[in-house]
C-alpha cells in the first residue's frame, strides 16, 4: 500500500492484478514509453467492437454508439486536462496533431517573426515548429536548459524572447529526464511578449493533474497510451484561438470546433479506450466526488508512491560506483536517465533484459537533450515509473544492475 498525505491509498498490487501484460513477470521500467493496458481498456475497445458502429449521427444504433463513443471520451479528456468537451481534439498521434496544429498557425508567420522552441524538449516539439517556421521564412530561436542541474528555468525562455516572438513550444515534463520547468511562469513571460504558449504534456500527464488555465497554456498535448491508455493523440486549447484557426480539411467535412481539426473518421474503438483508461486512472484510490475530482486524489496518491520509489532507486544508483545521474531538477517526475562507466546504454539494457527488466537506452527522440547533456544519440539507461511499478520491481532492477 502507498498512501498520500491526504489519506488517499494507492494499493498497487490490486492495480497490478488488472493487467494482463504483467503476467510474463517482467519488471517494467519503460512506461514513459507506452505504459501497459489493463483490462477494463481492453474491454472496452472489445465493447465498441462487438456493438454496432457507423459513421456518426442518430438515425441508427451504429451512429448512436458512435456519437455517444464520441462525446464520452471529449468529456473524460476534459476532466483529464482541465478543459472542456468542446476543445479536445483526436488524432492519430500528438505528433501528427503538433505538425497539423503547427502548419495552420505558421500561416500567419513570415519573414521578421520568431518562433522559440527548447532544448529539454521531445523532438515532436521541436521539428513540427521549426520546419514550419523555416517553410515561411521566420525565424528559430533556442532556449537551453543547464545541462549540470538538468533545470529549464523561466529566465532561459525569457533570454529568447523577443517583440517579434509568435509561439513559445516547451515541454511540461521532460521525458528523458523528467524535468518540469514552471510552465505558469513561463506562461506569464510568452503572454507578456504577445505571444502564443505551446506545451507538450505527454509525458506529464502520466504523473500529474493537468490543468490548462492554471499552465497558462493556449495549446497542449497529450497521449493516452502514455497513461494506459490506447494509441492517440489528444488537443485542446483556448477556445477564442481554436475557433479563430482555419486548418487545411475537407470541404464536405464539419467546420465546428473541434471536428474542424480532426481528418477523417474517428477510430472509435480508440476513444472508448480513452475513456475507460481516464476513468481506471480516476478509481486508482477510493473516494467520491466528480470525476475531475477523484483524478486529483488519485494522481496526489500516484506521485507519492512514485516519487517514494523514485527515491529507492536512486539511492540505490548512489550507492553504486560508476554511475552517472542525469535526472537531477528539483521538480521531475520519476523518470530516471542514467549511464554506467566505460559501458554503452545498450549493453546494460541488454543486461537488464536477460534478467527480467526491461529499463531501455537510447535518446528517446530527446535528441537535442541527449546531445545538450553530452550523450549523444546513444543517450542513456532510462527508468521510468507506473501506477503498476512496485518495490518488488525495484529490488528487482538494483540487483540485476549489481550483479
Amino acid at each position: 500500500m502507498s498512501s498520500d498525505t491526504t489519506g488517499h491509498t494507492l494499493d498497487v498490487q490490486a492495480i497490478r492484478s488488472c493487467f494482463p501484460a504483467l503476467k510474463a513477470g517482467t519488471a517494467r521500467f519503460d512506461a514513459p514509453g507506452g505504459t501497459q493496458t489493463p483490462q477494463p481498456v481492453i474491454d472496452a475497445i472489445t465493447d465498441a467492437l462487438t456493438r454496432p458502429l457507423a459513421n456518426r449521427g442518430t438515425l441508427t444504433e451504429g451512429a448512436r454508439n458512435a456519437e455517444a463513443i464520441v462525446a464520452g471520451a471529449r468529456s473524460a479528456m476534459a476532466d483529464l486536462l482541465g478543459s472542456e468537451a468542446d476543445r479536445v481534439v483526436f488524432g492519430r498521434s500528438a505528433t501528427q496533431l503538433v505538425y497539423d496544429l503547427a502548419r495552420t498557425l505558421a500561416k500567419g508567420w513570415g519573414p521578421g517573426d520568431e518562433v522559440v522552441v527548447s532544448r529539454l524538449d521531445h523532438d515532436s516539439n521541436i521539428r513540427p515548429w521549426t520546419q514550419a517556421a523555416e517553410a515561411v521564412g521566420a525565424t528559430v530561436r533556442w532556449a537551453d536548459f543547464d545541462p549540470a542541474t538538468g533545470e529549464l528555468g523561466a529566465g532561459h525562455i525569457e533570454d529568447v524572447l523577443s517583440p517579434r516572438t509568435r509561439l513559445v513550444a516547451v515541454t511540461a515534463a521532460s521525458n528523458l529526464i523528467g524535468t518540469c520547468p514552471d510552465i505558469p511562469a513561463v506562461a506569464s513571460l510568452v503572454h507578456r511578449a504577445g505571444a502564443l504558449l505551446h506545451v507538450d504534456a505527454v509525458h506529464y500527464a502520466s504523473h500529474a493533474t493537468v490543468d490548462l488555465a492554471a499552465l497558462g497554456a493556449d495549446t497542449l498535448v497529450c497521449s493516452p497510451y502514455k497513461f494506459l491508455g490506447p494509441h492517440l493523440g489528444v488537443l485542446t486549447g483556448r477556445r477564442e484561438l481554436l475557433h479563430s484557426l482555419h486548418p487545411d480539411k475537407l470541404l464536405p467535412s464539419s467546420d465546428a470546433v473541434p471536428e474542424r481539426f480532426e481528418l477523417g473518421t474517428l477510430p472509435y474503438e480508440l476513444l472508448a479506450g480513452t475513456t475507460a483508461a481516464v476513468d481506471f486512472l480516476a478509481g486508482l484510490t477510493a473516494g467520491s466526488g466528480s470525476r475531475r475530482e477523484r483524478l486529483g486524489h488519485a494522481f496526489t496518491a500516484l506521485t507519492s508512491h512514485e516519487d517514494r520509489l523514485r527515491g529507492r532507486i536512486e539511492e540505490g544508483l548512489s550507492a553504486m560506483g560508476g554511475v552517472t545521474v542525469y535526472s537531477r531538477a528539483a521538480r521531475r517526475t520519476p523518470t530516471t536517465l542514467f549511464t554506467l562507466e566505460g559501458t554503452d546504454p545498450g549493453d546494460v539494457s541488454r543486461r537488464l533484459a536477460e534478467r527480467g527488466v526491461d529499463a531501455p537506452a537510447g535518446s528517446f527522440y530527446a535528441l537535442e537533450a541527449s546531445h545538450r547533456l553530452g550523450l549523444g544519440e546513444g543517450g542513456g539507461v532510462r527508468v521510468g515509473l507506473a501506477p503498476y511499478t512496485c518495490d518488488e520491481d525495484v529490488d528487482r532492477l538494483l540487483n540485476a544492475l549489481a550483479l
